[in-house]
């Protein structure tokens, strides 16, 4: 399949055109309306500084189903010392920085920072902090959009406090009828925490479904701990 050239409008192709590998077209820009347009059609940026845009369609699409996150025994030990405090959007600028620094490859470049921040500052895209006392530990971000969250990436600065991030986002999530959690494609980590691989088509439908639905945007100031 050919990988198609997207110039100054978010005129994504099919997604079923996605090569083998997800990846479905190059170039556009690094905006909110790309961004928007993206995720709504079940494709997401991913490329290395330097390189042209890429954006990806993977089949399967590796999710989280927000009432079978899998908590291990020890886990649930960590749980009950309740040991950190938890907020959301709280710090996203430190999150989306310390999610980048936490990996000696990232896509999460100078201008991917910039973009999700203002789209942060415009009620899309949120964080979950771990903080013991006054310091940020742990965490994630992602966008939100309808009733389907994305997430981009998470970052551990003490054992577990990453997961502690996603269950607490989970439970907040699962209160409000979404469904899943986007994590985009399989690893190991995500596995042991019960994330599944299903269908792009499954995976549009569900987009299909909870984008309908209607939700507040702006700041999820929540506190726990």
């Amino acid at each position: 399949m050919p990988v198609y050239k997207l110039f100054e409008k978010a005129d994504f192709p099919p997604v079923n055109f996605a090569r083998e590998d997800g990846l479905l077209a190059f170039g556009g820009k690094l905006d909110t309306e790309f961004i928007l347009e993206a995720y709504s059609r079940g494709i997401f940026p991913w490329y290395n500084e330097g390189e042209p845009i890429l954006w990806w369609s993977p089949n399967p699409r590796t999710v989280f189903f927000v009432d079978k996150i899998r908590i291990s025994k020890s886990m649930r030990k960590f749980l009950k010392k309740n040991e950190y405090r938890i907020s959301f959007d709280e710090n996203f600028d430190e999150v989306i920085k310390l999610c980048a620094k936490s990996r000696e490859e990232t896509w999460i470049s100078t201008e991917f920072i910039k973009t999700y921040t203002k789209l942060h500052r415009e009620g899309i895209a949120h964080s979950v902090e771990v903080w013991k006392n006054e310091k940020l530990v742990g965490g994630l971000y992602g966008i939100n959009l309808g009733k389907m969250f994305y997430g981009e990436s998470m970052f551990s600065l003490e054992a577990n406090t990453s997961k502690l991030a996603l269950i607490t986002l989970a439970d907040f999530l699962k209160e409000r009828d979404y469904k899943i959690i986007d994590c985009q494609v399989h690893n190991s980590h995500l596995e042991s925490i019960g994330a599944v691989e299903i269908s792009r088509e499954d995976f549009l439908e569900i987009i299909k479904n909870q984008l309908g639905k209607n939700v507040k945007y702006g700041k999820w100031d929540i506190k726990k701990g």
